[in-house]
């Protein structure tokens, strides 16, 4: 799956109205391509799946950023999806996680997100598009992994309890595995851009 374009705008002003007094406002909004899956379906902006899934990310990123550092302003996440094969709410989190460190707006911890599932009795992580499909149990997990804490965490079909931990323990393992991978990355670029200031 490729990664979804995420575009980030830092704002110091906004709307008066809107402005809140301790805090920044974190705004986000989803938008998925036509391509972007095989339906070819337009979907018009506004959507009920765009409004929730930008509702998810908002509740997500105001766990993590440290909102407080910069009141009377407004963080714009706008994340668009390309390329559509399942696990789309994690992809944009992932994404949305690089572009907001890479703005150098102040977060208490990587945000790192994988969706997980039960199918044929086998808790997996990462679902495909043809696994969701499939019409099992699915949840998307956020997590902080420094300190364990969920920022999101979302079922959309009914589990037995005695698989639910399964479930949620795959999804932790892969998202902490993200977390392995995007720390590298982040300072392997932090490395890369001391080198050519250089610091």
């Amino acid at each position: 799956m490729t990664p979804p374009q995420t575009h980030l705008i830092y704002v110091i002003r906004g709307s008066r109205a809107r402005a809140l007094p301790d805090r920044a406002l974190v705004n986000c909004q989803y938008s998925s391509a036509t391509f972007s899956t095989g339906e070819r379906k337009r979907r018009p902006h506004g959507d009920r799946k765009s409004c929730e899934m930008g509702l998810q990310l908002r509740q997500t990123f105001e766990a993590a950023i440290l909102t407080q550092l910069h009141p009377r302003s407004q963080i714009d996440i706008y994340v668009q999806v390309l390329q559509a094969d399942g696990g789309t709410y994690a992809a944009c989190v992932n994404a949305a996680t690089l572009a907001v460190m890479d703005a150098g707006i102040p977060m208490r911890d990587f945000v790192c997100a994988c969706s997980a599932g039960f199918v044929d009795g086998t808790a997996l992580a990462d679902l495909s598009h043809v696994e969701e499909a499939a019409g099992g149990p699915q949840l998307a997990l956020a997590l902080l992994p420094a300190s364990g804490q969920i920022a999101l965490l979302e079922m959309d079909a009914r589990l037995h309890e005695d698989h639910l931990e399964q479930v949620l323990e795959a999804a932790a393992r892969a998202a902490r595995d993200v977390h392995t991978l995007l720390d590298r990355v982040v300072r392997q670029h932090v490395h890369e851009a001391s080198i050519l200031l250089g610091d």
